[in-house]
């Protein structure tokens, strides 16, 4: 059997913390999928094929990866594609309450699929995508916290 995780999010952009949640989920999911959520409550900088290209890119080299639009129930994609896990990244306490409660909603839902959390590694635990964005938006350096591509696409939407 094929162990298969779904990593929602809108990923504006992907992130070198995103990154290393996937690498490390890697050595527990036989496979990941990216799922890059298109959330017409959220304002994104980058457009969803702007943002899936940009995960592509970034997730190129990994067999074990696959990266996919989702734009319906997360429950409803992850049966879908017979994936049995929602893989989610806790940088914070303050993170914590909100997956709660999406995990248990999402299990009332469909039990058979579980939420597993997994924590930053130390260097990425402060990072998102909103701090990604206002160190790009006053031109600030990037290169620790995004892969070249993105930084690429930042610095042209920043110009």
């Amino acid at each position: 059997m094929t162990l298969i995780a779904v990593y929602p999010g809108t990923f504006d952009p992907v992130t070198n913390g995103h990154v290393d949640l996937v690498k490390r989920g890697c050595k527990i999911f036989d496979k990941i999928i990216i799922a890059v959520a298109k959330n017409p409550q959220k304002s994104t900088l980058f457009t969803l094929d702007e943002r899936i290209k940009f995960a592509e890119k970034v997730f190129s080299n990994q067999k074990s990866i696959e990266v996919l639009s989702l734009d319906r129930l997360l429950v409803d994609f992850a049966k879908h594609h017979s994936a049995t896990v929602i893989l989610r990244g806790l940088r914070a306490v303050s993170d914590f309450e909100f997956e709660i409660q999406l995990a248990s909603i999402n299990r009332s839902m469909e039990p058979s699929i579980e939420s597993v959390f997994m924590s930053p590694a130390v260097e990425f635990g402060f990072l998102s995508s909103s701090i990604i964005k206002d160190i790009a938006r006053h031109h600030g350096k990037l290169d620790k916290f995004v892969h070249v591509e993105v930084e690429k696409g930042l610095r042209e939407k920043f110009k």
